[in-house]
This record gives C-alpha cells, structure tokens and sequence, in this order.
C-alpha cells in the first residue's frame, strides 16, 4: 500500500469512471503499475489510450480495471485532495504580500500562502520558482506541463532579495531560463510598489522578459494592495495619478516595441492604472487574447464588448418592470455606471441602482470587490431600498463556496438585509441575464 491515499470524492455522470462502477471513498493505488505521487503523475500517466488502474473498494476489495480511452480523455473522477499530496508553502516574506497585511482572528484557510506549481498548473497560481527544486522544474519539464504562471516583480536578483525577503530569490530567477529552453509555456506577473521596482526597475525588468517570447506569453503589471493593517511592516506608498501615468507611459512603449519585433503586445497594465490615470481603456485587441484576466487585466474592457454584444441579441421589452440593487467595490462601480445605461432605449422600466461598497474592512485603498466583505456590503445596503434584489458579483465569495472573506454566509446575508440575493458571474451575458431577472441563482 502507498503511503498517500487517494481518495475519490466524486465521480462524473456519464463518465469513465462511473461506467467502471467506482464511487466516492474508493482509493486510487496505481496507474499502469506506477505508484500516483501528486496531480504532476496522475495527469501524466493519464494522457494514454490504454491504462490499467487499480483501485481498493471501501471493503478492502483491490479492483484491477483494464482502460481503452481516447489519449487525453479525462476518467471522469476527482478526489478529496486537489493536488494529491501536501501543498507546499511560500518561504518568503514579500514587503507587498497581502495575508501580512489582514487583521487577526479570521479562518485559518486564509492564513496559508502557497507557493505551489501544481496549483499554477490547476488554478492559475502564480508562482515565485524559489520553492521550486531543480527536481520540481525537470519535472515540468518531463510531465510537459503547461502554463506556469511566474511571480518575477523585478529581474535585478539583489532586488528579488530584498522584496521577497528571501536569499534565494535572485536564483531563481534561472529557473526562467531552463523553462524557456525546454519550451514551456509561461506568464509572468509584477506586483509594482512605488518606489522600490517601478520606473528604471520596470524598465530593466520588461527587457529582461521580452527576451523569454514566446515561451512566456504574456507579463502583467499590477499594482500592490494595500490594507490598513501595516504596522510593523515595510513602509509602501500609494500609486497616485501621475504614478499610473509614468507606469501606463512605460508599458505603452514596449507594447509598442513588442507588436513591432515579435507581433505580440507581451506587456500588460492592469486595469486599475487606468483608472488612477484617468485614461481611457485600450480596445480589445491590445489584449492579445485576454491572456490575463484573472490579474484584472482588460476585465472592464472584456465586459463591456460582452454586454454590448449581449444587448444587442435582445429585442427589448417596454412592458418589463423591474428594480434591482447592484452592489459592487468602487473600482467597478463607476464602470456599471457606464455600462448599464444602454438597457433604457430596449428596457425603459429596469432600473437598476448600482452601489458601490467602500471596505471598511480592509480599508478604503482596497476598492476591488473580490476583496468586500459581508458585513461591509450589509452595513452599507441596511438603510437602502433594495428593489426585488440584490445583484453581487460572483468574486465576492470563496470559489465552490457561500462564503464571504469575514465567514458571514450567503444566507446569513439574506437574512439580515431580508431581500432574495443573486451571484452574477463574470461575464456581460451573466450582467444582463440577472438585471432582467433571468439569473436562477437566488
């Protein structure tokens, strides 16, 4: 018996693995007569057209099960561990990290900081490579997985020390050059604080990345978070205006250098410099793809050519009445603002209130709403007339979760504001959708 076990938790209907009978509590033991480390050996060894599996049943039963699949077809089950093995924690201390900067008392779960390559090849993480053995990336490299997202923040290795607070962090920045010559595929992101890696920094860093293309496809830049709870700890500042704009300045340049040597942008700002900056938004195609949307790169722009789009499907209906609440952080507030304007000529009697929660929480400098909190959106929707519903956007939970950052649930929320609560998701399909009463998500 191995020493891990892998337990499924779930099997997909109409998948492989409920045609060979397995169900939630079986123990996966090996795959072609190989022992499953994590999820790196499990993809792997999965990506065959011929398997044999064995599997114990809860009463002990060993089953050996004989596969013929297509290559990359999926068994259709997954288990209780996510990884399949321990996850690994981050052993820096970045002057910018954001769980330093939350007050005490919260869930546990919220306290942990990984720094994992499975989870940047499963979820999106990203990464800083100073966790990361040489083992680790031959790994990838042998398993060809596939993108691995890179915290770089700056390329200047004393620099890299200093931010993460880690001796090592300066080398790891090698572990780049061996990923690129094996070819695999990357995105690198820059938390930027004022003072410490923007300006000449920034510069020195774009160039240093540009030379990865194409095997890291894209770069974002955002800029650092801070919350009210830094006592004690490294001394940020603010991006101001003029910040965003010098930092806009810089990204621009070399978008423009990229397109014209390499037919690609590489470099993206997230939406908030614009924003600071007062500039307007670039069109979608600046975006190479939407490569970055989960750093908050083009999602106002991407939302935008999304309800339009879905708008313009609609026929209208002058006969539907309805008044909702939308309550959203205040860096996408004046965006709905904008946006949902242009229902009126096809839905004159939709009125939609779009209220934008300050986080009183984290403090006033976190204006993203994956960052609000239940007792903050409470608080300041009590004294509000809330129409038939409150719209919140999907990013305000814990992922597969009812959950807010501060443990207030979504009943709980009902309850308290005594009004029917709808999760919208992300896209401008999903924004319409639930303004015209459509969503089924109450």
């Amino acid at each position: 018996m191995q020493e891990k076990k892998h337990v499924i938790c779930s099997v997909e209907p109409g998948g492989i693995g409920e045609e060979l009978e397995l169900e939630p509590g079986d123990v996966l033991l090996t795959i072609n007569g190989k022992m499953v480390e994590d999820i790196f050996d499990y993809q792997y060894l999965t990506n065959d057209e011929y398997l044999t599996v064995e599997v114990q049943k809860a009463d002990g039963e060993i089953w050996e099960l004989d596969i013929e699949k297509d290559f990359d077809e999926d068994l259709g089950i997954t288990f209780e561990n996510g990884l399949m093995d321990d996850y690994k924690s981050c052993s820096n201390k970045c002057i910018f990290c954001f769980i330093d900067q939350m007050p005490k008392g919260m869930r546990d779960t919220l306290y942990f900081k990984d720094d994992d390559s499975r989870l940047s090849f499963l979820q999106g993480n990203y990464v800083t490579l100073t966790n990361m053995s040489d083992e680790d990336i031959e790994r990838i490299i042998y398993y060809n997985l596939a993108p691995i997202n890179v915290s770089v923040h700056t390329t200047n290795p004393t620099l890299r020390c200093e931010m993460l607070h880690n001796r090592f962090a300066g080398d790891a920045l090698k572990k780049l050059e061996r990923l690129a010559e094996a070819g695999v595929e990357m995105n690198g992101q820059i938390v930027l604080c004022k003072g410490v890696n923007d300006g000449a920094e920034l510069e020195h860093t774009i160039s240093d990345l540009v030379k990865y293309i194409p095997h890291m496809e894209s770069v974002s830049v955002v800029p650092v978070g801070l919350t009210k709870y830094r006592e004690g700890l490294y001394p940020l500042e603010p991006f101001e205006k003029e910040d965003a704009r010098e930092v806009l300045a810089i990204i621009h340049k070399w978008q423009d250098y990229c397109m014209e040597h390499y037919d690609t942008h590489f470099i993206h700002a997230g939406d908030e410099w614009y924003l600071l900056a007062e500039q307007e938004l670039p069109e979608a195609e600046r975006y190479d793809g939407y490569l970055q949307l989960e750093n908050g790169v083009g999602m106002i722009t991407l939302l935008r050519e999304e309800f339009a789009d879905a708008l313009g499907q609609e026929t209208g209906d002058a006969n539907l009445k309805r008044h909702v609440t939308l309550a959203t952080g205040r860096l996408a507030a004046p965006i709905l603002q904008d946006i949902l304007p242009q229902m009126r000529d096809k839905f004159p009697g939709v009125q939609v209130d779009v209220v934008p929660i300050r986080n009183d929480f984290f403090g006033e400098r976190i204006t993203v709403a994956g960052l609000l909190t239940g007792q903050d959106i409470v608080k300041q929707l009590s004294q509000t007339a809330l129409g038939e519903e409150v719209l919140l956007p999907g990013c305000v939970l814990r992922a597969g979760e009812d959950v807010f950052l501060d443990d207030m649930t979504l009943s709980e929320l009902k309850m308290t504001l005594q009004a029917p609560v709808v999760i919208v998701k992300s896209s401008g399909q999903d924004l319409l959708d639930a303004v015209l009463g459509r969503s089924k998500n109450e």
